[in-house]
């Protein structure tokens, strides 16, 4: 057999590895990634639990990059504090090498059950949870295939001359093959993945045990890197957690690293087959982290805090004056604070609203980048409030309670749409008539304006209605929608006579006057939405705006059908 054949049947059968890691992962987070969220953030009490809550997180997704992952979008969400994140990340990390752990024992026989019966639950099976449990199945039994493939491609480079003299190089520069391993985990984003491509070539006999050990010290560090970089723009908030994470990791690396050559004569001679001692030295390692850091864990958030202050716009952003965490188990009460929350994120809508309209005559770009800054407002606002209703919900709510909570979730994915509308949309478009120094003809400007201030009192509306549930309120804004649309028809008309005439302000702005519509008139849709709730349970709204008797045709004929299936 060549080289080259080797090399590629090893490169196959690391792909086959990571792909499989990556297949068992995705499994178990689209079967039980609500649950396993649920289960960190109602585990974050005190440190013990978080780091318990973490091990069994890392240990079902087999991987800590995962659930650091998770701690990011909670931390960023103000649901996790510094020092339970990383007391949930040192527990992360003994939990993926326990995972490493239970693979690297031969397991070889396993394998085709697990290939079979994941292919077996994902062909029969209708449940889509139940599938991706068959995902997750089948994934594992690639795992074990893969490493089988990684040891017999492995076992001719053990006699290999090169192969010997690059080790025998690198075992006299330990910190750079720390780096190496660091590089690699980082490149293949799987510190379980890389650290059974070392048990593998262990097993073969083609990498010595000594290198094991300092490339497994690198794998630690690449793993913590990972998510760090990842999420290197992320919230002060998630940015402790991670590179206090990446701190333990290197602080551990130092001092065993600098042990290590007096340890490894006891490491190697250990009553257990060699390719077991390298992850068990990887399971020692992180038992000293959780052993080292957990007890003082608070130190390391406040050092954190310290050393990664909130950003200028972090500060300035307005926290949730009403969320109180203390009544998530009231839902009456939590919904009511929760509803108060949304009127005030609406009021920052609201102003965003107003001042992308005065941008289009102001021509300020500063004034830009403050509707920049409101919209990233909204968005946290409404991350929030979403993560705040979610909790609510999973109290068992009355029937009118969870037809409120839906409402208010609804309705606050709405007000973040809107926002999304004049931030994407509204303002690029002031942006373009500014830089091509547009102007708008008289009678089109006036048109918008009112069209604009219209849509101005639907908001208005629209929050009495939110905060009330008032029948008469509700039936004037779907009557105003209405109107609503009878101006726009009359404003489009209006502004094809002018195209007509050949008016030059028209024609140039023709685009921009239509975009300026079509933006209104969807913020309008969505703000009406907060109506049909409530007309709804009065009976007062048609299944359907087409008449009883219109004739419609299909849009799949029976003979269609027939040819389709």
């Amino acid at each position: 057999m060549t080289g080259l054949h080797w090399l590629v049947n090893i490169i196959g059968g690391a792909a086959l590895l990571i792909w499989s890691a990556k297949l068992v992962r995705a499994g178990v987070v689209d079967s039980m990634g609500g649950n396993l969220r649920r289960l960190l953030s109602g585990n974050a009490g005190n440190r013990a639990t978080a780091f318990g809550a973490g091990l069994a997180i890392a240990g079902l997704l087999q991987s800590s990059t995962a659930t650091a992952l998770m701690c990011v979008a909670l931390a960023s969400g103000g649901l996790l504090s510094t020092m339970t994140g990383l007391s949930v990340m040192l527990g992360a990390d003994l939990g993926s090498t326990l995972v490493v752990l239970a693979l690297s024992f031969d397991l070889s026989w396993l394998s085709p059950f697990c290939i079979a019966g994941g292919v077996i639950v994902m062909s029969t099976s209708q449940k889509e949870q139940t599938r991706n449990i068959g995902r997750a199945l089948l994934g594992l039994g690639l795992i074990l295939l893969s490493l089988t493939l990684i040891v017999t491609a492995s076992e001719p480079l053990k006699s290999s001359p090169r192969l010997r003299a690059l080790l025998d190089l690198l075992h006299g520069l330990p910190v750079m093959t720390i780096a190496i391993g660091a590089l690699l985990t980082w490149f293949i984003h799987s510190s379980v993945a890389f650290i059974l491509f070392i048990v593998a070539l262990i097993s073969a006999g083609s990498l010595p045990v000594s290198m094991g050990f300092a490339l497994v010290l690198g794998a630690n560090i690449g793993s913590g890197l990972i998510p760090a970089v990842l999420h290197f723009r992320s919230t002060a908030d998630a940015k402790r957690i991670l590179f206090g994470n990446l701190a333990f990791r290197i602080i551990g690396v130092a001092l065993v690293a600098t042990i290590l050559p007096t340890i490894e004569p006891y490491l190697l001679t250990l009553p257990i087959e060699d390719a077991l001692k390298v992850p068990a030295f990887h399971l020692a390692f992180n038992i000293l982290l959780g052993l080292l850091f957990l007890p003082f864990v608070h130190i390391a958030a406040d050092s954190a805090t310290w050393a990664l202050p909130q950003r200028e716009e972090e500060e300035d952003r307005p926290k949730p004056k009403f969320l109180d965490p203390n009544l998530v188990n009231e839902p009456g009460l939590a919904l009511g604070f929760a509803a108060r929350e949304i009127i005030r994120m609406a009021d920052i809508v609201e102003k965003m609203l107003v001042e992308a309209m005065n941008v289009f005559e102001s021509g300020d770009f500063e004034q830009i980048s403050r509707l920049k800054k409101l919209d990233d407002d909204v968005d946290f606002l409404h991350e929030q409030i979403k993560l705040y209703l979610t909790q609510v919900s999973r109290n068992a709510l009355s029937a009118d309670d969870s037809n409120r909570c839906v409402n208010l979730i609804t309705f606050n994915t709405n007000l973040e749409h809107i926002g999304d509308i004049i931030d994407r949309s509204l303002i690029e478009l002031a942006r373009k008539k500014i830089r091509h120094q547009y102007t708008f003809s008289s009678n089109g400007w006036c048109e918008l304006k009112d069209l604009h201030s219209r849509v101005v009192n639907q908001m208005h509306l629209a929050m009495s209605v939110l905060l009330n549930g008032d029948a008469e309120t509700s039936r004037q804004l779907i009557v105003h929608k209405d109107f609503f649309r009878a101006l726009e028809k009359q404003a489009e008309q209006a502004h094809f006579e002018r195209l007509r005439d050949g008016q030059v302000e028209t024609i140039e702005t023709n685009s921009l006057h239509m975009d300026i519509i079509r933006d209104l008139k969807r913020i309008n849709a969505h703000l009406t939405t907060v109506a049909y709730p409530v007309l709804s349970n009065l009976g007062e709204l048609r299944e359907s705006r087409l008449k009883k008797h219109a004739k419609t045709t299909p849009i799949f004929s029976e003979h269609l059908v027939r040819g389709i299936d």
